[in-house]
């Protein structure tokens, strides 16, 4: 801890030492900051900056934990030249993400039915481990989807038009190549398409609770006591086979290259390889699969909601954005004066970008991105927007939501299923999960305050809050 110095008011920096490139720079306030000195956060961030191509620092989000070389909570861009990429810099669940729904519909008329709405959500969307979903799709058609993302899936019948435009890089990511796919990824990702999956994943009905800028909450189509439901979830065994192949790939890659380096976790390619290529074109097949994947399950959402209160129930059931939380992307950012093109890993973080932004739709381009914040089950989710301090710190990047401060070996332990369901159960929070054991897991005791990650994340000017929401049904896998 002596060698952390602390910057503003919850941004501190770890100097540039030894190995390092760049310094560290940890976006928390201290009581979050000193929680990540107690796991392995800091050492992989201070790996990370020694990696070559970095550029400016590297950083870590206040949901920051340890993680498969990045921690958890990590930002990192390399030059789009010069620079990198690596697996570990976007995760097993290439495309984690969320996305919220709105509804017309306000808690009043939608409270005594949460039970009803929720058993037919866990019967619709299969959720657990290995689960199976409803689409059978044959392997040129699942090559398809993922080329061709949500607009793929709108072209068959799941969803409208008017959401594609409101998904990060409107559901698809260009460059996607199945050719660069391991047969046992596509024979994972075929049975799983258009399923929730388990672990921290979830589908939640959600009371807004709070209003904080009105202005935005009413761009974002939301306002107090409305009724808006969250799909946490990602490309599910697709994207853990892409990320394990390529693993193995670029641990051939270091060790053909003599590449030393801090952690074989952080293995890498350069952008001039072809193993950087190949990773690039499956990763963005997994990115595609995700959104599209969370598309199929908003689907059946819709189309539960218009079985328990009526038809056309759907019809005022919006999306108001869909965002990646494990993904590297070629983004431009002002470094030192220059406008440099950057492959930005973020890695349990949120792109959360500032008004004015090319890439935003322009239904927010003059107010900026909405940013996504779910929360631990049995607390508070936030709705935010990103700022413009946030792409001059941080590569328009925050928190990805509250972050584990529990091993999953750790919570079954330390939390009977039976006494989280009853203290969910005491909140008037409705529960169905595919497996006990992922009650105790997924227990709130498990993971960080999510009230002081927003904290920090408002403190420190890259983000702001616009609406809370409370959840009131939770489907886990």
């Amino acid at each position: 801890m002596a060698d952390i110095e602390k910057k503003e008011d919850v941004i501190w920096e770890i100097k540039k030492t030894g190995n390092m490139n760049v310094p560290v720079s940890i976006i928390a306030n201290e009581k979050l900051k000193d929680a990540m000195s107690r796991d392995r956060t800091f050492n992989q961030i201070k790996n990370v900056s020694t990696l070559p191509g970095i550029v400016k620092h590297a950083l870590v989000m206040p949901d920051g934990h340890e993680g498969y070389g990045f921690p958890i909570g990590g930002v990192a861009a390399f030059d789009s030249n010069e620079g990198l990429i690596s697996p570990g810099g976007v995760g097993y669940d290439i495309n984690c993400g969320v996305r919220l729904i709105t509804t017309s519909l306000t808690h009043d008329q939608v409270k005594s039915k949460i039970p009803d709405i929720i058993k037919l959500l866990f019967k619709n969307v299969p959720s657990g481990v290995g689960s199976k979903g409803r689409l059978r799709l044959q392997r040129n058609e699942l090559e398809k989807a993922v080329v061709e993302g949500v607009p793929w899936a709108v072209e068959k019948g799941y969803g409208i038009e008017e959401d594609i435009e409101r998904c990060e890089e409107y559901g698809k990511m260009e460059g996607a190549d199945p050719s660069k796919l391991s047969d046992k990824a596509m024979k994972r990702g075929l049975p799983q398409f258009g399923t929730l999956g388990a672990g921290n994943h979830f589908l939640e009905i959600q009371k807004v609770e709070n209003v904080f800028n009105e202005n935005t909450a009413k761009k974002f189509g939301l306002f107090n006591n409305q009724i808006v439901v969250m799909i946490h979830c990602g490309s599910r065994g697709f994207g853990h086979q892409v990320c394990d192949d390529y693993i193995r790939v670029m641990l051939d890659y270091c060790s053909k290259n003599n590449i030393e380096l801090a952690d074989n976790e952080l293995c890498y390619a350069r952008m001039d390889s072809k193993e950087s290529d190949n990773y690039i074109g499956a990763m963005k097949c997994a990115v595609n699969y995700a959104f599209t994947n969370r598309h199929i399950i908003m689907h059946w959402v819709r189309e539960s909601f218009d079985e328990v209160f009526g038809k056309q129930t759907s019809d005022e059931m919006k999306l108001v954005y869909d965002v990646a939380h494990n993904i590297a992307k070629f983004e431009e950012h002002d470094v030192d004066g220059q406008r440099r093109k950057l492959v930005v890993h973020r890695k349990g973080a949120t792109r959360a970008f500032a008004a004015g932004r090319a890439e935003l739709p322009s239904l927010y381009r003059d107010i900026g991105q909405p940013v996504i914040l779910p929360g631990s089950m049995g607390t508070a989710s936030y709705v935010m927007v990103g700022e413009q301090k946030g792409m001059e710190i941080a590569f328009g990047s925050t928190a990805h939501g509250a972050g584990r401060v529990m091993s999953r070996h750790q919570a079954i332990n330390n939390n009977p299923w039976q006494k989280v369901q009853q203290s969910l159960n005491e909140k008037g929070i409705f529960l169905i999960a595919a497996d006990k054991r992922v009650i105790s897991e997924e227990a709130p005791e498990a993971y960080k305050d999510i009230d002081l990650v927003v904290d920090s994340v408002n403190r420190a000017g890259i983000t702001s809050s616009v609406t809370k929401l409370i959840p009131l049904g939770v489907v886990k896998g």
